[in-house]
């Protein structure tokens, strides 16, 4: 796959980021080096390697999900700018385009 400046302009957009023409140059760099490292790893033979879900053995210890009231709705809604009588009223951030 090659990098090219559309693709960059593009995954920026994604991304919401912007470059200067050094940056853009920069990240080509950064990606078409990360695109050597992933073609590195196909070379690897896996063939009767099992994937791997978990770095070890162990689970994790966590406490038990317990549903707990600490805040009543109405206390936090009680400073909200915007409410519904049950819900936070938020400005829409996704437009459908």
């Amino acid at each position: 796959m090659e990098i090219t400046n559309e693709k960059i302009e593009q995954l920026a957009h994604l991304a919401r980021l912007e470059f200067d023409e050094q940056g853009k140059i920069n990240i080509k760099k950064d990606l078409e080096n990360i695109l050597v490292l992933c073609e590195k790893l196909n070379e690897i033979n896996t063939d009767g390697i099992e994937p791997l879900i978990y770095i070890t053995d162990t689970q994790n210890n966590v406490r038990k999900d317990e549903l707990i009231e600490t805040i009543s709705r109405q206390d936090a809604l009680l400073n909200a700018p915007k409410k519904d009588s049950d819900y936070f009223r938020v400005p829409k951030v996704i437009e459908k385009s």
